[in-house]
């Protein structure tokens, strides 16, 4: 672990270092291209006059909304559908062919729908979510060996012992993968999605700050967007080690 914790920070070092290295050497507008020194006095300077956590809460709690939305629905439907022969086949066209689409380009219709505010911000992040994990979750439920079906047949089990103590801990590391997958797009899209119609968050404070042509905030706030999208993604990867023991199956 600290082997790790070092080598993340030479590599954050060796990337402020160049950058910095850049402003000092090259030919560039500080005001245009501000360097680390200066984004991080925006930065202090967000943290003391509190604008920053206020735009952190909004988007963490827009993000917990849509992101716990889209995966209680994704995985109660993917444990549904991938035990269905007949539902899914017809199903999977639709799906396969609303997946590619980009969450932002729904926004107009979104916006329209909802208007501004935190609806639109929490819709996107829920298309950005839903699809990841509703496929891994068939993905899991399909993948499950027939033999451990079977028997659980034999053994007589109602639908939800089936349920209960095979389907869903053999797609349960599937699962994970998929909350772990969706997570980080979601929080992608939360960017995008604060950038159409909300007045708060992290993406409208980038946006704010570009509209009155204020670089180090705007860079401020894309460093605080990589450090909670790091924080957030190490959270799932210690969850996901600790629920391999729930991933076994007990008869």
């Amino acid at each position: 672990m600290n082997h790790k914790l070092l080598q993340f920070s030479i590599g954050v070092a060796f990337v402020i270092l160049v950058w910095q290295a850049v402003i000092f050497f090259g030919d560039f507008n500080e005001a245009l291209f501000p360097g680390p020194i200066t984004v991080f006095g925006a930065l202090v300077e967000l943290i003391k006059d509190g604008t920053l956590f206020v735009h952190i809460k909004d988007s963490m709690r827009r993000f917990a909304i849509g992101y716990v939305l889209a995966g209680a629905l994704a995985i109660v439907l993917g444990l549904l559908l991938g035990r269905s022969r007949w539902i899914w086949p017809i199903v999977d066209p639709v799906v396969q062919l609303l997946r590619p689409i980009s969450p932002v380009a729904w926004s107009p219709f979104i916006v329209l729908t909802f208007g501004i505010g935190d609806l639109p911000a929490i819709v996107i992040i829920f298309i950005a979510a839903f699809f990841p994990i509703l496929l891994t979750t068939i993905k899991g439920v399909k993948n499950i060996d027939p033999q451990h079906l079977k028997l659980a047949s034999n053994l007589q089990f109602n639908k939800f012992d089936v349920y209960r103590k095979i389907i869903i801990p053999a797609a349960l590391p599937s699962i994970m993968n998929g909350l772990h997958l969706a997570l980080g797009t979601a929080w992608i899209f939360l960017v995008a999605g604060e950038m159409v119609g909300s007045q708060s968050g992290l993406g409208y404070l980038i946006v704010d700050a570009r509209n009155m042509l204020h670089l180090p905030n705007v860079l401020a706030g894309i460093v605080v967007i990589g450090i909670i999208g790091l924080l957030l993604d190490r959270l799932i990867t210690v969850v996901q080690t600790g629920l391999k023991k729930a991933s076994r199956i007990h008869f």
